[in-house]
């Protein structure tokens, strides 16, 4: 089943075409699918040093090329602030007679993602999220700020999205509920200046090993946004008590950790209901993140 209406197809014969006919330096080399939960790219093992990434939905080369160029120098900006792995970029691919886009080859990483290995009771992993973001943080925005129509600006221009997931969620959850905890929430005053954040630590963008984080995914959006936007991993990832060695860590006050779980809840009312058939694992651990800030919630009141 697809997940998206629009979306591309894309398999290991379509992936070896291209790749013998653009890069025959890695002709021969064993090529596999992977299942992964994420929603934007399809993925390929390319050897045991190499992972294509194919995007799923898109109907413009040129644009497509750009978005593939600004990620590659945005994990290049990354790379050296944080103490683990990310993918580094290798080469962008052309277009061909069966895929419709450029594409892009970065380096492979080893580990679990986490809705594979859940770290959510690691206290060493809620340390390794600290320093993850704290490390973001520390770098210097050099003037930029939040330039982007998605998440990491201001809240309540998600109003419009928010409708469609309550009218979507009626039989799903207790969207009364949600949409009082929205509502509240929205109106969080923003006070934070930019900083820079991986801008969506979530379950499949971080690999785990024996509860620790041993890698990063999915850097092509680091960049300026509110520093509550990473605060999204408390949520997605963490149990109770961690999420306090998170929220020590950081510093984060009373209004940014909030600020943290708007953003969180705003991104998990997206995943129950529109990949509830088509991305199972989505939707399960979108709900665990509404499960979460409901129980927060309800010891805040």
């Amino acid at each position: 089943m697809t997940m998206h209406a629009d979306q591309l197809h894309v398999d290991p014969g379509i992936v070896r075409g291209l790749l013998d006919a653009q890069f025959p330096q890695w002709r021969g080399l064993p090529i596999s699918q992977l299942e992964t939960p994420g929603t934007v790219n399809a993925i390929f093992r390319v050897g045991t040093d190499l992972a294509a990434r194919f995007p799923l939905v898109g109907d413009d080369p040129a644009q497509t090329r750009t978005i593939l160029m600004s990620e590659a120098d945005a994990s290049l900006e990354l790379a050296p602030a944080i103490g683990v792995p990310i993918p580094e970029p290798v080469v962008i691919g052309e277009p061909g007679p069966d895929y419709p886009l450029p594409w892009a080859v970065q380096t492979w990483l080893s580990g679990h993602d986490a809705t594979v290995e859940d770290p959510a009771e690691s206290d060493a992993f809620a340390d390794d999220l600290v320093e993850l973001i704290a490390g973001m943080r520390a770098l210097d925005t050099r003037g930029r700020r939040f330039a982007g129509i998605g998440r990491g600006g201001h809240l309540p221009n998600h109003d419009d999205w928010l409708e469609v997931c309550f009218d979507n969620s009626e039989e799903l959850l207790d969207v009364p509920l949600l949409r009082r905890i929205w509502a509240d929430l929205r109106a969080l005053p923003e006070v934070d200046a930019d900083a820079m954040c991986h801008r969506d630590l979530i379950p499949p963008n971080l690999l785990i090993d024996n509860g620790r984080l041993v890698g990063v995914l999915d850097c092509g959006g680091f960049g300026p946004a509110d520093p509550a936007l990473d605060l999204v991993a408390a949520w997605h990832l963490l149990a109770a008590p961690q999420r306090e060695i998170l929220r020590r860590g950081l510093g984060s006050g009373d209004l940014q950790w909030r600020r943290g779980m708007e953003w969180a809840f705003q991104q998990a009312m997206g995943l129950v209901w529109y990949y509830l058939e088509s991305n199972p694992t989505m939707s399960r651990w979108g709900r665990r993140t509404l499960d979460r800030i409901v129980e927060a919630w309800d010891d805040h009141e």
